[in-house]
């Protein structure tokens, strides 16, 4: 599976009939799936297939989802109201002896108000039918032109995600081979600084400041937090190459990169260190920033 960025935009439009339709889709970042709907009057009961086809399109990603319809050429229709009408026949037959007889003419009945009333003619039940799966059909062509946006812009941030990734590995390993954290190195360090302690006194017991200097060694050396480095570099790019939806579990990754990166500037003793630390916070943050946008 690709991986899918949380952005993009699609717009499907069509006819059907006398209708036009267009649907707009518009997709931005999001913990979880939040589905905004703007539907006309007359078209809610499309409102559960569209929620439907978006929940299985996609997991996360907060999403405007528009529909716009007009209908262009209105048919208009006469429509005759027969009640008046025969009551116009009863009258004229009535009245037969009265009033000149002559046959009622059609601009005559026209002029009766409420006989003919003129009104955009309905819809059949079979061409609302015909309209409205055009219409779903439009959403479903919109929710993969949407996914294919998301895709695109996926495929885009792994690139960018692998190479903050190389990044954070090669720093890893300059901490790592930094001379600082040779034993020699830390031996030497903690045997300037027992000497310094010992100098004009004889009070401080000897072997307890070397079990002491033991466990500051101990505590300031940086080997877990660059394994642990090495495991979240390694799990990042597995993810990476899995795909799908997995912004989430990235993004807890970059957590624990922060960690790791924190306990390094911490430990630090030596410049060089510490400014690779730095570094490391730096693309790490960059790193979580990109990890925002995906699914």
């Amino acid at each position: 599976m690709t991986l899918q960025s949380m952005t993009g935009f699609a717009r499907v439009e069509g006819t059907s009939g006398r209708t036009r339709w267009a649907w707009e889709l518009r997709s931005v970042n999001g913990k979880g799936l939040d589905l905004r709907l703007r539907i006309p009057p007359g078209f809610e009961a499309m409102e559960a297939d569209v929620r439907r086809v978006a929940g299985e399109a996609f997991s996360r990603g907060n999403l405007q989802i528009g529909l716009a319809v007009s209908v262009s050429e209105p048919q208009i229709e006469a429509v005759v109201n027969q009640g008046a009408l025969s009551a116009v026949l009863a009258l004229r037959d009535q009245l037969a002896g009265i009033v000149d007889p002559a046959p009622l003419k059609l601009d005559t009945l026209l002029a009766v108000r409420g006989i003919v009333d003129f009104r955009e003619a309905e819809e059949s039940e079979t061409e609302r039918m015909a309209r409205d799966g055009d219409i779903r059909a439009g959403f479903a062509e919109a929710i993969r032109c949407l996914a294919d946006m998301r895709a695109s812009e996926g495929t885009a941030l792994a690139g960018v995600l692998l190479g903050q990734v190389a990044r954070i590995e090669a720093l890893t390993a300059v901490v790592e081979a930094d001379p600082s954290r040779s034993v020699a190195a830390i031996a030497e360090r903690l045997s300037g600084q027992v000497a310094l302690l010992m100098q004009g006194t004889t009070a401080l017991d000897r072997d307890r400041l070397h079990q002491e200097a033991a466990l500051i060694a101990t505590k300031a050396d940086l080997r877990e937090e660059i394994d642990r480095l090495k495991a979240h570099v390694a799990a990042a790019r597995e993810l990476l190459a899995q795909g799908g939806p997995v912004g989430r579990k990235l993004d807890f990754l970059a957590q624990e990169f922060n960690r790791e990166s924190n306990t390094i500037c911490s430990k630090s003793n030596a410049a060089a260190v510490t400014a690779a630390g730095i570094e490391l916070k730096v693309v790490i943050d960059q790193f979580r920033e990109q990890v925002q946008n995906l699914e």
